[in-house]
């Protein structure tokens, strides 16, 4: 939690100031009992309602004293904490932003949210229990133990004895049950993965009739998490009877004594009640103690957590001098015996050479885990090379800022990704100062002009997130026209068809090739018929380049790529072509 205190950093005054009014109210507290005991020693027992108006005025007065500078301090408290979770989640935020591809497969994603609202919230509570608590709690323990030994050396023993078994007690209670603490969060995780799982993939269980068993693995594992909460509640909760048991024992043992010191005369009653008032602090103050020892183990955890993040360094950054000298003249992209294989596993791509020059077409096709969108997510570099370069209008990538580069490059991922608002606003991601001529025009390159410009509302229908309340081909199509808008030299169209039909697919092609001239387009797909009409197409099949060419020279020289169209087209139009 240390490493993370660089947060705090413009919040000194509130972390100075806030803790001091807390220590204020502590001392105001601990008088108290001693302004009590001289109004029973001085004004009840001789009969005097003035005294006893006047003291209790001024124990009114410290209370309302008190409670200005508690409410002081919990301002404080709310400022620091929750400026301190601001900056944290920002930063933590830009962190993420800086990490490639590689990081955030290995984290994931639902890993990543949580430690940016659960974590972070926990280490709010932290911040703010730090200002309110952590130098109370200590102090008014520490107080009464001294103000009893003010009062009393000989009473003050029974503290000194009490005290030590309420820590010893705490000490006990919570080393059993912080472990059952930990494993409620595992329990916590697992639960809200099902959950998570249950939402998301409702219609594939429905579709399957299996909504009993999910129901029963949902109550397997909530089960779990109550019986680990319960065991662990049962032993937490022996913390407050058990100290209540010593307190109230200490409490008998100094009205024992100390009835015996009153009748002889060398102690008053009033001391009598200072002392058990004393002994009722410390252990309530016991009790808070308690309370803070389980939220900082936890929000140690979630600082783990988090400088987990912060120690994660992205794999592919920019140089420390980047030069975006791009040629027009040279080949829009241009890979030179590339390999390249995720974290752990083998090699995803092995020796792969090609030119791909300005205006031209590329099909690329193979079957599942050929390598598709690998290569083309090596061109905008979201990963790295293991062995040879990639070049980009003559520019190998890893020399480029991410901003030279990447303006040159529209992408149509795999899975269409849109963002909650209006069709425009989406759009404009792309391109924030797009006209609506701009608009229209891409709108209509892919295909998605005749169902926008149906829509009541136009380009201001609204998109719930993720596009769930459009059909998969109107998310493509609209991730399709938000790539195009940008007019990028190079269009990476990454199996981006896969839910149009045969006819859309079709005029969407016959548009990009019209409307885009100049544009190299980059078309991953399974479908021989998108990519059969390209002006060169790259078959691969397990990592490895096996056959570049139009589509006739294919069917003739490459084997792989044969089979592939006779799985996908009539024998007599493939050996028409081979003729």
């Amino acid at each position: 939690m240390f490493r993370l205190a660089r947060f705090l950093k413009d919040y000194k005054l509130q972390l100075i100031f806030g803790p001091l009014c807390k220590l204020i109210e502590a001392i105001l507290e601990l008088l108290v009992p001693l302004v009590t005991a001289d109004i029973i020693d001085n004004g009840v027992k001789s009969g005097d309602p003035g005294y006893v108006l006047s003291h209790g005025a001024i124990m009114i007065g410290m209370g309302a004293a008190g409670l200005c500078f508690a409410l002081v301090c919990q301002k404080s408290a709310s400022i620091a904490s929750q400026g301190f979770g601001t900056k944290l989640r920002n930063a933590l935020f830009s962190h993420i932003n800086t990490l490639s591809h590689a990081e955030l497969d290995s984290i994931g994603t639902p890993s990543l949210i949580t430690r940016m609202t659960n974590d972070i919230n926990r280490l709010q509570q932290a911040v703010a229990m730090l200002i309110r608590l952590v130098i109370r709690a200590p102090f008014l323990i520490i107080g009464a133990m001294v103000m009893t030994f003010l009062i009393d050396v000989r009473l003050a023993l029974i503290f000194a004895v009490a005290a030590p078994l309420t820590g010893l007690v705490l000490y006990i209670v919570m080393r059993a049950s912080l472990p059952y603490f930990k494993r409620m969060q595992t329990g916590l995780d697992k639960v809200s993965l099902i959950s998570r799982e249950n939402l998301s993939g409702n219609r594939v269980i429905r579709a399957f009739n299996k909504q009993k068993e999910d129901e029963k693995r949902f109550g397997e594992a909530n089960d779990s998490l109550t019986a680990t909460a319960v065991r662990g509640g049962k032993i937490s909760t022996l913390l407050n009877p058990l100290s209540y048991v010593i307190a109230q024992a200490a409490i008998i043992a100094i009205v024992w004594f100390g009835s015996g010191l009153v009748n002889t005369g060398e102690f008053t009653t009033g001391q009598i009640i200072a002392l058990v008032n004393y002994m009722t602090l410390i252990q309530l103050t016991m009790i808070v103690v308690s309370d803070l020892v389980v939220l900082f183990t936890r929000a140690a955890v979630s600082a783990a957590r988090v400088n987990e993040i912060f120690d994660t360094k992205p794999s592919v950054t920019e140089c420390e001098n980047p030069s975006d000298d791009f040629s027009d003249d040279a080949d829009a992209v241009r890979f030179d015996n590339v390999s390249f294989c995720y974290k752990g596993h083998g090699l995803a791509l092995k020796n792969i050479s090609f030119t791909a020059k300005e205006g031209e077409t590329i099909g690329i096709i193979g079957g599942t885990g050929s390598g598709k969108s690998t290569l083309v997510n090596l061109i905008p570099r979201f990963y790295d090379a293991v062995e040879g370069s990639v070049y980009v209008c003559g520019q190998d990538v890893r020399k480029c800022s991410f901003e030279g580069l990447r303006s040159r490059i529209g992408i149509v991922p795999q899975k269409a990704e849109l963002f909650s608002g209006t069709i425009k606003s989406n759009l404009l991601r792309s391109k924030p100062d797009a006209t609506d001529g701009e608009i229209e025009k891409a709108l209509k390159i892919s295909q998605a002009y005749e169902f926008v410009s149906k829509a009541p509302e136009g380009l201001e229908m609204h998109i719930s997130s993720g596009g769930k309340n459009l059909s998969g081909g109107q998310r493509q199509r609209l991730t399709i026209a938000r790539a195009v808008l940008r007019s990028p030299q190079i269009l990476i169209l990454d199996d981006s068809a896969s839910a149009l039909d045969f006819a859309t697919d079709a005029a969407l092609r016959r548009a990009l090739a019209e409307q885009t001239q100049g544009m190299t387009v980059f078309m991953v797909s399974q479908r021989v018929g998108t990519v059969r009409y390209s002006d060169k197409i790259l078959v691969l099949d397990g990592g490895e380049l096996v056959g570049t060419g139009t589509h006739k020279e294919l069917i003739r020289s490459c084997p792989v790529y044969k089979e592939i169209c006779l799985s996908q087209l009539r024998r007599e139009e493939v050996e028409n072509d081979v003729g």
